[in-house]
């Protein structure tokens, strides 16, 4: 792994991950969250994620003549990426037409046949990422990948944006057991030694580890 792509999942780890109960756009709970964001939105993250995301297009050898995605979460990426390779434009997919003005969906590059790679913050159900591919071929581009900076690994997500991309690739920089992982490592670096504590884990029902503030294992204490 790159010491840029060490650098990025160690910053979504310590800033974009959290353990806790949480409700997704899909309606389905989950028992982490990734708010790609707090990461993409970070000075030093922004470089990162411009970084690794053109060193993964590069080295697949896409040669895109821009970037882009469905708002919001594609936002960050697209502007990092673009500014990072000096040669990439960008493009922003609207969730809808604006109902004034031009009227128009894809926002900034618009040069019809061109070659364009989808990107997207967090994959779940894929369904951001399906939307700016279907938005962008309707308009007229070629697109010949979708990546994401987190797969979440579920809710059929990846099968989905594979069927939508087809017959391009889609590639994912982390998933979010990377991510996970990365986290539990840093939680554990900096925790303190826990005390024997009698009792399971309200989530997992494994062996707790603390009753403060709630009754929970190693793994789901923070």
């Amino acid at each position: 792994m790159s010491t840029a792509r060490q650098e990025l999942l160690r910053l979504l780890a310590s800033k974009s991950f959290r353990l806790g109960e949480f409700k997704l756009s899909s309606g389905a709970t989950s028992d982490y969250y990734v708010d790609c964001r707090t990461t993409t939105l970070d000075a030093r993250g922004s470089q990162l994620t411009g970084r690794v995301f053109l060193d993964e297009i590069r080295a697949r050898a896409l040669r895109p003549q821009a970037i882009g995605g469905l708002t919001m979460g594609a936002d960050p990426i697209v502007v990092a990426v673009s500014v990072t390779s000096g040669e990439l434009h960008g493009f922003l997919v609207r969730k809808a037409e604006k109902e004034h003005g031009t009227g128009q969906r894809i926002e900034g590059f618009r040069e019809k046949g061109a070659r364009v790679v989808i990107v997207d913050d967090v994959c779940t159900t894929g369904a951001s990422t399906v939307q700016a591919i279907e938005a962008a071929r309707e308009f007229g581009f070629d697109v010949i990948g979708a990546m994401c900076l987190v797969e979440r690994e579920e809710a059929n997500g990846r099968p989905s944006v594979e069927k939508a991309a087809a017959p391009a690739p889609f590639l994912s920089i982390f998933t979010a057991t990377d991510v996970r992982n990365e986290h539990l490592f840093q939680t554990a670096e900096t925790a303190p030694v826990p005390i024997a504590v009698v009792g399971s884990c309200e989530i997992c029902g494994k062996p707790a580890v603390t009753t403060a503030p709630r009754t929970r294992c190693s793994e789901h204490r923070a």
